[in-house]
């Protein structure tokens, strides 16, 4: 029986995970930002979905109304004063977390603040909900919401 390895089993599966732990490049074709791991909005939505990351929607709550959260993501307001404490509540265990915003900005200084704060393994979605530099976003390529 051949197995057939997909770029979810090498980023998620047992080594792989421990390599993102450290900071490790994993070579799978997972994109490596100059910050650490990184994910587009179809590859977060599936690994959300099957609950190999914790999805977390950092935006504000009228942005949130504007365009509704991305399914299977979570939403906590980056501004709030316990927010690492309340990401670290939704967390299973040492789920890597991966973080969206709108366009990758505010995303990518929080991925900074949860790896400054210890925690980890830490996953960025730079293009956002709406579009960036990285690609269309969670919008413009038309994965499900949850409004």
């Amino acid at each position: 029986m051949a197995l057939s390895w997909t770029r979810r089993h090498l980023v998620f599966g047992g080594a792989a995970a421990a390599l993102l732990a450290t900071g490790a490049v994993v070579s799978s074709g997972f994109a490596q930002s100059s910050d650490g791991p990184t994910l587009n909005p179809v590859e977060a939505h599936a690994a959300a979905g099957a609950g190999e990351i914790l999805l977390v929607d950092i935006r504000r709550p009228d942005e949130w109304n504007a365009t509704g959260i991305g399914e299977h993501a979570v939403g906590i307001d980056m501004r709030d004063e316990d927010f690492i404490d309340q990401v670290l509540a939704a967390r299973q265990a040492d789920q890597p977390i991966a973080l969206i915003c709108a366009r990758g900005v505010r995303s990518a200084r929080m991925t900074a603040r949860l790896k400054d704060a210890g925690i980890g393994p830490i996953i960025d979605v730079p293009e956002g909900m709406l579009g960036s530099f990285s690609g269309p976003g969670w919008v413009g390529r038309g994965v499900p919401v949850v409004r």
